[in-house]
């Protein structure tokens, strides 16, 4: 019915690019069984982001964990730098090459919406940060797009599947459209608070049919202190100056005893409004910028073949190892067996291996974290990475 694949498609490897089909064909004929090293590497960011979160490791773990291979990989949720492999397959080519488009796809749409979001995280500080993406992607790659903003940092999402698929409870207001059928913000809350559970808090929408100064100052004089906040949707054709707006509302709302009443904002926001808007929000709703996120372009290349460092031209061949200091957060990037040598700091104290191992001939070495946990292990890491 929906222009998508099938779980079992994918795990079929159904959805592969038709050169790996080809080469599967080829080398079968030969007879020709390789035992190969193959990375997933970042040789840019978009943007010239200085880093990147891993996300995606969970579901291309749970498909590599049918196939008899090796994996060793960063934890899910570790910041990782450009050059620095975040997954590495071993085993027989035959048994993987026609799943490297899967695997590229979980991990480069999850890493770039997950960074994103983080960089987002960041950016607003210690105010509330809710995804409100989902009407953006395809409704089948929802709970994907919800899961990689929480890890990135989000405190919520908007998305009843979303929600469910993390474990919390969804978020948001109202929609314009109950105001226009009950005729007014002001109905529309007390309509909300007559039928909502009392649990979820009270924040009205205050740019429907008028000028949000007087909206919110009747969505405090009906609701009073039950009334958590106000959200500002302003479309940009009326939105003007949306920090002058946002001080005029607060001035008002302060004036009449309502200083409890919070200020949310949303309505095609980035980066370059948060740190305008700041000052003057309790938090935002973000939606396309960070749903629509630019993705991770991963690749991944063979560098050992039956045992021997092999590459092509523009890679680093051979098994490596990703060294991170527990203390300064500095990376580097060496041979494997190397690595041993490598594992003080400049600063003195001791690094640590990131690459991990995951799966061993389809059993698992460690267990996936929970999605909180994940999330706690981004939100760690981000002081210890600039955003510029």
């Amino acid at each position: 019915m929906f222009h998508i694949a099938k779980e079992e498609e994918i795990l079929r490897g159904k959805v592969t690019d038709v050169y790996f089909v080809r080469a599967k064909k080829i080398l079968q004929k030969k007879r020709l069984h390789r035992r190969v090293k193959a990375e997933f590497i970042v040789k840019k960011f978009p943007h010239n982001w200085p880093y990147g979160v891993l996300a995606g490791i969970e579901e291309a773990a749970r498909l590599l964990s049918r196939l008899p291979v090796n994996v060793r990989a960063m934890p899910e949720g570790t910041l990782f730098r450009l050059g620095e492999p975040v997954m590495v397959i071993e085993g027989d080519y035959l048994a993987f090459l026609e799943f490297e488009t899967a695997l590229l796809g979980f991990l480069c749409q999850a890493s770039g919406i997950t960074t994103k979001a983080s960089r987002l995280r960041k950016l607003a500080g210690d105010r509330a940060l809710f995804s409100f993406g989902s009407r953006r992607i395809h409704p089948a790659l929802a709970p994907m797009v919800e899961r990689s903003a929480y890890l990135g940092g989000c405190d919520g999402v908007s998305s009843v599947k979303g929600a469910s698929f993390i474990g919390l409870q969804p978020v948001g207001t109202m929609p314009h459209s109950l105001i226009l059928l009950l005729g007014s913000s002001e109905e529309a809350i007390r309509a909300f608070d007559e039928t909502i559970e009392k649990n979820v808090k009270r924040i009205c929408l205050i740019d429907t049919l008028s000028d949000e100064k007087f909206e919110a100052i009747r969505a405090a004089e009906v609701l009073g202190k039950n009334l958590f906040g106000v959200r500002l949707d302003t479309p940009s054709s009326r939105r003007g100056n949306f920090v002058d707006i946002l001080k005029e509302v607060r001035w008002e709302l302060d004036l009449r005893g309502h200083s409890h009443v919070k200020l949310l904002a949303s309505g095609g926001l980035d980066e370059e409004d948060i740190l305008q808007l700041n000052p003057w929000v309790y938090g935002y709703g973000i939606g396309t910028s960070m749903s629509s996120s630019s993705v991770i372009d991963f690749a991944m290349d063979i560098v050992e073949v039956e045992g021997k460092p092999l590459a092509k031209r523009g890679k680093l061949s051979g098994e490596k190892s990703v060294l991170r200091c527990k203390r300064c957060y500095a990376s580097q990037v060496v041979p494997r067996r190397e690595s041993p040598r490598h594992r003080r700091c400049n600063c003195g104290a001791k690094r640590e291996e990131l690459l991990e191992g995951l799966l061993e001939k389809k059993r698992w070495v460690r267990p996936l974290p929970k999605v909180d946990r994940i999330r706690q292990y981004v939100l760690e890491q981000l002081p210890h990475y600039p955003l510029l």
